[in-house]
């Protein structure tokens, strides 16, 4: 390949996936590389890509239902063979994705494979094996071998970090409210992921949103259809302003992991309700290092340190200070990507830490 254009195919299979690796494919694009989106009908993932104007080809829809899922898994199988053969990637990349490992590994291409989620256990079996590297996160908690990259970052500051991130607060006029003015944004999911079966999160969701409510006005982002009660509380704005809104809000409380940990980045005291709680190094790092979440599988003693916070009229101004601590010591993960990428020009190229350190990117 020497100093070449490189093809770069990438899967997105989730709404987070769009916000990962959207700078990282603008900023391939800008170099002259040539880059394929494939993608996942799932929850919003079309709507943002398209929101972006990313061209994609759409592999598959999620269908309820563990049967459906592997019918999934062999058409995007399929058509990720079909496509490659075809766009002829010198790199495939993914986030956890064992279609981009597998085919590339088929078609003895490079593939990269980004992982911040330690449950996702059956995922990883059927993925490390087949991929080339693995990007992780350094708090992550696992040892993935000799193939494990580990950078100074989290996924979300891919998208989040001050480089790419700027808050708009004429967004606010879309829920009504001004800025300083008090908010509060809660997070449903569905528990429909391979890695969410068996656990549960918030159980008391409208004694919460009721007590809530006392300190500012609540809006609802879910994955799922929303019980007829909170209907009213609704986030009706599109999918790309939701950061904006994370960034203004007073507090976020809610089931979705990336969520949580976005609103903690961008500076929003972030409790994280899950019985999943404790099992990710991303979040361990955010509470005990920076103070900037609260990770809970209790949801009464979720809804009291809500409250507990709400009180404080320094709330924000406090987690300003810890952003800031937090930002100083992590780096551009997007950069971190692009040079990584780029350093697989040659075909037979050896990546390891010393070849793509992060440190310029701090």
């Amino acid at each position: 390949m020497g100093s070449e254009i490189l093809r770069v195919i990438i899967d997105i299979g989730h709404p987070a996936h769009v916000h990962f690796f959207k700078n990282t494919i603008w900023n391939l694009e800008k170099k002259g590389h040539k880059v394929m989106v494939v993608s996942r009908d799932k929850d919003v993932v079309v709507e943002l890509l398209n929101a972006y104007e990313i061209p994609h080809t759409v592999l598959s829809k999620v269908r309820p239902g563990k049967v459906h899922l592997i019918e999934e898994w062999f058409i995007r199988e399929y058509k990720l063979l079909k496509i490659s053969k075809q766009f002829d990637p010198d790199v495939l990349m993914g986030i956890l994705s064992p279609t981009v490992a597998q085919i590339a590994w088929l078609l003895r291409k490079k593939s990269i494979i980004f992982n911040d989620t330690e449950h996702a256990v059956l995922a990883q079996k059927i993925t490390y094996p087949f991929c080339d590297i693995i990007c992780t996160p350094s708090c992550y908690l696992k040892d993935a071998g000799n193939k494990q990259i580990r950078y100074s970052g989290y996924h979300e500051l891919a998208y989040l970090h001050p480089s790419y991130f700027t808050p708009h607060p004429e967004i606010l006029r879309e829920l009504g409210v001004e800025v300083g003015e008090p908010f509060i944004i809660l997070r449903f999911i569905s528990w429909g992921a391979h890695h969410d079966v068996g656990q549960r999160g918030i159980e008391n969701k409208l004694a919460l949103v009721q007590e809530l409510e006392k300190f500012g006005k609540v809006f609802i982002t879910s994955e799922g259809p929303l019980a007829e009660e909170f209907e009213r509380y609704r986030i009706r704005v599109s999918s790309e302003k939701i950061h904006h809104l994370l960034y203004y809000a007073t507090l976020y409380v809610g089931e979705g992991a990336t969520m949580a940990v976005e609103s903690a980045i961008l500076g929003t005291p972030s409790i994280y309700v899950s019985t999943l709680a404790g099992t990710m190094g991303n979040f361990s790092e955010l509470q005990e290092k920076y103070g900037l979440l609260f990770n809970y599988s209790d949801s009464e003693a979720a809804l009291a340190k809500a409250l507990e916070l709400l009180k404080d009229p320094e709330l924000k101004k406090k987690w300003g200070f810890k952003r800031a601590a937090l930002l100083k010591d992590k780096i551009d993960v997007t950069g971190f990507m692009v040079k990584l990428i780029e350093s697989l020009r040659e075909k037979n190229s050896r990546v390891s830490l010393s070849s793509v350190s992060d440190e310029s990117y701090a």
